[in-house]
């Protein structure tokens, strides 16, 4: 593709204490999982140069978002494992704006996904952001 891409392995925590620095961060799935979402988004924020964006992708905490995420992937579709999430871990997007704009990022936008049973398929939706959704932040320059 001719881009210089530079991948790491590592947690963010690890990657910052480090000095990394990278012009994209992508955090996908992840800060529902993780037991300090602030420390978490500040360790990614640390990682971002001046002008830098990170997308983060979580899932809302709502009783759609339990049915579908938890019930029907995990249980009735198994495309997880069973207990792979806490639905109280689940993020709203107004508190993943609040973390984010406390780890000293910017939320710029953000998307929903919707899963559609029909076509198989993921669309973004500007409205729906019931279940899983995405935000794109950016660190200030």
């Amino acid at each position: 593709s001719g881009l210089d891409i530079d991948y790491r392995f590592g947690t963010a925590e690890e990657l910052a204490e480090n000095g990394d620095a990278f012009d994209i961060v992508l955090n996908m799935e992840v800060v529902e999982h993780v037991a300090d979402p602030l420390a978490y988004l500040t360790a990614c924020q640390k990682l971002l140069r001046p002008g830098g964006l990170m997308v983060c992708s979580t899932i809302n905490r709502n009783p759609k978002s339990f049915a579908m995420a938890i019930v029907g992937a995990e249980y009735v579709m198994r495309w997880l494992p069973k207990g792979t999430h806490e639905w109280s871990k689940f993020i709203t997007p107004d508190e993943l704006y609040t973390l984010i704009s406390n780890a000293g990022l910017e939320p710029v936008d953000r998307k929903g996904f919707v899963f559609n049973p029909i076509t198989w398929g993921w669309k973004l939706s500007d409205r729906d952001l019931s279940v899983n959704y995405v935000t794109a932040s950016i660190k200030s320059a």
